[in-house]
């Protein structure tokens, strides 16, 4: 799937056309869905897609969106920095979500 012009029209088309309707925070060593108080480590979730974005007027203002699907099968989104603005997380979770080994980048 081709990423929308910009981070907010992009999660709208995964929640409406793809089902993404889950919100995901990223924790230090998990992810975890708020709204169902549910914590997953790194082995109980696959990324199905990842758009990246960076700001127009600031190049340092950097985003990237995961499509993330559960083992138990919710589907949500992850919405990261990257570079210098990229939390802190395990290198276990940090592995995860490295894109040149475990996901499909989206132009």
């Amino acid at each position: 799937m081709k990423q929308k012009g910009t981070l907010s029209e992009t999660i709208n088309m995964l929640r409406t056309e793809e089902g993404y309707d889950e919100d995901f925070n990223l924790l230090d060593e998990h992810l975890e869905i708020k709204s169902k108080n549910e914590k997953l480590g790194p082995d109980e979730f696959t990324i199905d897609q990842v758009f990246r974005f960076e700001g127009e007027s600031n190049p340092s203002d950097n985003a990237i969106l995961y499509a993330i699907t559960t083992s138990s099968g919710h589907k949500g989104v992850l919405v990261d920095g990257y570079g210098y603005s990229s939390g802190q997380v395990s290198d276990e979770m940090m592995n995860k979500l490295n894109a040149k080994r475990n996901r499909p980048i989206s132009e």
